[in-house]
């Protein structure tokens, strides 16, 4: 399929590219890995009149650490934030879902920010993003603006992100000592596959007990957007890890799913692996806690 036209803008810097966008709103789309954007436009599902090359913009592609957050550009490919340390070490449910991200080619094209701001709802980095409590910073000409990323998505493909706006970097708080997380996927297949459903899951213990101080559970591709499961997260504090307690966790996740039917997979099918996921998964987590002790 051929391109539609359109005219295109490389700026050198963030300023430069807020000051395009705010003078073509609508008319403009930013540009970064195009895995999703490129594909749409193929398919005629979008033909904006203007392109805005963003992926080599320095400051969209940076990882630091600031003041107890982690702070990952929006522009860092896939298969970067794979081979960073510092993501590595500390936030290994979110390198299992960017390793389960289509293929090694699609992971050297896409960006954390794209596909988050695509809102797929059964995309792999939001559900990680989400349990680990991140943020997205939305930088305009006007300025800046932090949203939590449990409050971006709005509906399947549909966010709070502006025209005018780009998403400028994602903050995630340093995870506390004694705490785990994990990813689970369920495809059809092993590469290149949309979620039947995804869990993740994060938790902590208290040091004095051993029992869960916070928890946080994720679910994707069981509703308009990626959710989180209240009823689970209320039964786990408090309560000391086990068998039991994980069982009624994945109980109450899977009641609070909102899935549907479609070609892959029923909506009972999903309830059902929600509920088998996320004992898994906080079993995982537990795991991955006591084996850095």
């Amino acid at each position: 399929m051929i391109l539609p036209r359109f005219n295109y803008h490389e700026p050198t810097g963030l300023d430069e590219a807020c000051e395009i966008l705010a003078e073509l709103k609508q008319r403009a789309k930013p540009l970064a890995g195009g895995t999703d954007l490129i594909v749409n436009m193929k398919k005629r599902l979008i033909s904006p009149e203007v392109l805005v090359s963003i992926e080599w913009i320095e400051e969209l592609n940076e990882v630091d650490r600031l003041d107890g957050q982690f702070r990952i550009g929006a522009c860092l490919r896939v298969s970067d934030m794979l081979e960073n340390s510092i993501i590595a070490d500390r936030f290994r449910a979110l390198t299992v879902a960017g390793s389960n991200l289509g293929t090694p080619l699609i992971r050297n094209l896409a960006t954390i920010g794209g596909n988050i701001v695509s809102a797929r709802p059964a995309a792999d980095l939001p559900p990680p993003l989400m349990a680990y409590g991140a943020d997205v910073v939305l930088k305009s000409k006007e300025g800046e603006r932090v949203i939590p990323l449990d409050e971006f998505f709005t509906g399947p493909g549909e966010t709070v992100i502006e025209p005018h706006e780009i998403l400028k970097e994602i903050i995630i708080p340093s995870p506390p000592e004694n705490s785990g997380s994990a990813y689970i996927k369920l495809g059809l297949r092993k590469a290149l596959e949309i979620s039947i459903v995804n869990i993740a899951v994060f938790i902590s213990l208290d040091e004095s007990d051993g029992a869960i101080s916070s928890a946080r559970i994720v679910m994707g591709a069981v509703g308009p957007v990626p959710l989180r499961s209240p009823s689970a997260e209320e039964v786990l504090i408090g309560e000391r890890p086990s068998d039991k307690l994980f069982e009624e966790a994945g109980r109450l996740a899977s009641e609070d799913s909102k899935p549907i039917d479609d070609f892959r997979a029923s909506a009972g099918y999903r309830r059902e692996m929600v509920r088998v996921l996320t004992k898994r998964a906080l079993k995982q987590a537990i795991d991955y806690i006591k084996a850095g002790e």
